[in-house]
């Protein structure tokens, strides 16, 4: 398999990392699993990196490329299509959700 390259530059694309802070003594390791499994299915050409980041007090928080999209702190828990829209305004500006966007 060859790198993806960007047509224009003929460089390769700038890595996307993702990441998703959670709480273990709230035991949230299933609802970060489960957004990183929405976020990798929707974003498989897009991101490069995608991880469970644990901690504590009550942290759940999704980072893109370090900078914070998602605070639960200030906007609650997420729901997949809400942190997705916030996604794809990062690493992919012109795609399209589908349906979850309706």
């Amino acid at each position: 398999m060859t790198d993806p390259t960007d047509a224009a530059t003929g460089t390769p694309p700038a890595p996307r990392r993702v990441s998703i802070e959670y709480c273990t003594q709230c035991r949230w390791l299933p609802r970060a699993a489960w957004l990183a499994q929405e976020l990798l299915t929707t974003f498989e050409a897009e991101l490069t990196e995608l991880s469970l980041k644990p901690g504590t007090g009550g942290v759940f928080v999704v980072r893109v490329d370090d900078e914070v999209v998602w605070d639960r702190r200030e906007q609650g828990f997420p729901e997949p299509t809400a942190v997705k829209k916030r996604v794809r305004d990062r690493v992919a500006p012109g795609k399209t959700l589908g349906h979850s966007e309706r």
